[in-house]
């Protein structure tokens, strides 16, 4: 969606807004700032929350309700599409600003909810247990009995520098990004620094990476600048292909123009005058959001020829990638931009010597590129001061798995890995946390008794725990360890691009010893344990070679999940194999099912659901499995109202 603005509002933050470099404006321009950031309003504002994960929870329905509810009712009020605030458990979100009143978040707002919610909202009653937060406001009338945003935990132990915006404000409108601050720190970057200045200012501000590598980017910036030539690009890396990771999609689709800030400044540093940015053909919401906001740059004349009257000229361009795993490897996703199979080159060289159409090249991942904005407005020093010593700044994260909220948060690096289970809620009532994963199909599990590791480049590599790009994966005592590193081994089986051996063979070879002890022996005879323990103390071996000699990052690190399992989860690797049992219930194979006599009715259902007709019995008297015919697919034990079908 395109929010229209006229030619007076372009004009007002063109001439008026983005030139000022100083923190604070004349009164008639700060006037007029508080009500483009909605701050002051003259007739209730209804905002919701619309991204792709809001979307899969029904925000659109309840946007259609909303909007019906308005047309019918003849209100004068405007609906606001904004982005998330992260807690994805409770959307739909749905905030409420009436006049003179302070900004008020309603949670699981579904489209049944909306007539007698707006009912009583609109005439300042909220419902009990409906409202989420209120946000803090020094010249508005606060609710009473809701708490404010930074009194729940899940905000108070956040370090929200890059996502403030998320949530807040529309991002289909370039004029509330520059409302709230957006753009000037590119126009302070243009009029008052050089190339070399710029990278040194990111190079003294410890910025480093935030794809998972870690690499400082001042000092990448810096290779690509220093290489005579006649053509350089930047490109950011928005193929976030993680299994679970979701921020930089949730991040883009919430504050897409400080993204576009960034590369501004960043294609600036290296004097690239072309820009690309390179996104996942399936993020639908997130490319169009993309699109709108370089658009709504071009017409603010803040991308093309001559940005800010500065000289300095960019184009940015999307490019869709092909949902391959190995394609956010930043020399196969160059090759892929060239319109070439994405396959990873060895290195060096590296892109910032010859990289997109063999010219310096620089690939920076999202989250990395968000950060530039803030540490050209407020100072190298400033953002220094957040994080740890070799580390600096925040860290998103995105957490899913079994923890009691699926959510997006932003933490200052140091802080222990506890927090980010804290701020998930921990695990699901009943249960038990078994370990926190990191990184991705290639990371590792860490076990609760590491819980106090801080978040940390140097701390956690050097206890062999990679950070990832942000997507976490909390664990509890229903998950199977063997199944999922199974399963990543399978997923980097499956996104190998096949180019080198020992990635090829070798994740294939691990797949196939993690299925063999995850499955039914075919017999008891001979010496087929032997071969499955064979198998798995030959892992270490396998595992080596292919850290060693694979081509590039995805099969060097492919073991990691694995070995870190194997050291952590011993026990339930020797389980699968000697007793053949997996105790979370998970491995399908390796389940005995019986049925309790005592509960069994002779019903018959089950019978006559068992694909391998492997229950028998009377009816109306009770029935037994057949182990031997039993597949272990557990239809008796969905089938069953009586609860007497259970496995070991």
């Amino acid at each position: 969606m395109n929010t229209p603005y006229s030619n007076t509002d372009r004009s007002f933050f063109i001439d008026q807004v983005i030139p000022n470099l100083h923190n604070e404006f004349p009164n008639e321009i700060q006037d007029k700032l508080l009500i483009y950031r909605r701050e002051r309003v003259g007739k209730p504002i209804i905002y919701v929350g619309v991204t792709t994960s809001s979307i899969v929870a029904g925000a659109l329905q309840t946007i259609d309700a909303i909007q019906n509810y308005i047309d019918e009712n003849d209100i004068e009020a405007e609906l606001v599409r904004v982005g998330s605030v992260g807690m994805c458990s409770f959307e739909p979100i749905v905030d409420i600003q009436l006049p003179g009143k302070t900004r008020i978040s309603l949670k699981n707002v579904t489209a049944d909810m909306v007539p007698s919610l707006l009912d009583g909202a609109l005439n300042n009653y909220i419902q009990a247990g409906s409202a989420f937060f209120q946000y803090a406001s020094p010249i508005h009338e606060a609710w009473s009995d809701i708490p404010f945003m930074n009194d729940l935990p899940f905000f108070s132990k956040q370090n929200r520098v890059l996502l403030r915006n998320s949530g807040v404000i529309n991002p289909d409108s370039i004029i509330e990004y520059i409302a709230w601050g957006g753009y000037r720190a590119l126009a302070k970057t243009l009029r008052q620094y050089t190339c070399d200045s710029v990278c040194k200012a990111v190079e003294d501000s410890g910025l480093r990476g935030r794809g998972g590598g870690g690499f400082p980017t001042g000092v990448k910036w810096r290779r690509a600048l220093t290489i005579p030539t006649n053509e350089r690009y930047f490109i950011c890396n928005a193929d976030e292909s993680d299994p679970g990771a979701f921020m930089d999609r949730l991040f883009i689709e919430s504050d897409p123009h400080r993204i576009i800030e960034g590369i501004i400044i960043s294609s600036y540093a290296i004097g690239a005058n072309k820009a690309y940015i390179y996104i996942r053909n399936r993020y639908v919401l997130t490319v169009e959001r993309m699109q709108n906001a370089i658009r709504q740059a071009y017409d603010m004349g803040l991308l093309g020829y001559n940005i800010l009257d500065s000289g300095y000229s960019l184009d940015i361009s999307i490019r869709l990638g092909p949902e391959a795993y190995v394609c956010g490897e930043e020399t196969a996703l160059i090759k892929s931009l060239e319109g070439k199979r994405g396959m990873p080159s060895i290195k060096p060289p590296y892109p910032t010597e010859i990289g997109l159409n063999n010219k310096p090249t620089v690939v920076n991942n999202v989250e990395t590129i968000a950060n530039i904005p803030d540490i050209m407005n407020n100072g190298a020093d400033w953002f220094a001061a957040i994080g740890t010593k070799n580390s600096k700044g925040t860290k998103i994260f995105s957490i899913n798995g079994k923890a009691s909220y699926t959510c997006m948060v932003e933490v200052s690096m140091g802080v222990p890995l506890s927090t980010i289970v804290d701020l998930a809620g921990g695990v699901k009532p009943d249960q038990l946390l078994k370990a926190v994963h990191l990184g991705g199909p290639s990371g590792v599990s860490v076990v609760p008794e590491e819980m106090e590791i801080p978040i940390d480049f140097e701390e956690l590599s050097g206890l062999g725990i990679p950070m990832g790009s942000g997507g976490v994966q909390i664990l509890d005592e229903s998950v199977c360890m063997v199944d999922l590193t199974k399963y990543f081994m399978h997923f980097i089986r499956n996104e190998s691009c096949g180019k080198c051996i020992p990635c090829r063979e070798g994740s294939n070879r691990m797949y196939q010893i993690l299925d063999n002890i995850s499955r039914r022996p075919y017999s008891n005879e001979g010496h087929n344990t032997l071969e499955r323990f064979k198998g798995v103390i030959h892992l270490e071996t396998l595992a080596e070679v292919m850290r060693e000699t694979s081509l590039c990052g995805l099969g060097q690190t492919a073991p990691k999940p694995l070995l870190k399992a194997l050291k952590s989860f011993r026990d339930e690797f020797e389980e699968h194999i000697f007793d053949r049992k997996c105790k979370a219930g998970v491995c399908r194979d390796l389940r005995t099912f019986y049925i309790d006599v005592d509960k069994c009715t002779g019903c018959t259902a089950c019978a006559k659901k068992c694909p391998t007709s492997a229950i028998i019995g009377t009816p109306r008297s009770p029935y037994f499995i057949v182990e031997e015919k039993c597949i272990g697919c557990g239809t008796c034990q969905t089938t069953c109202k009586f609860a007497a079908v259970f496995f070991k």
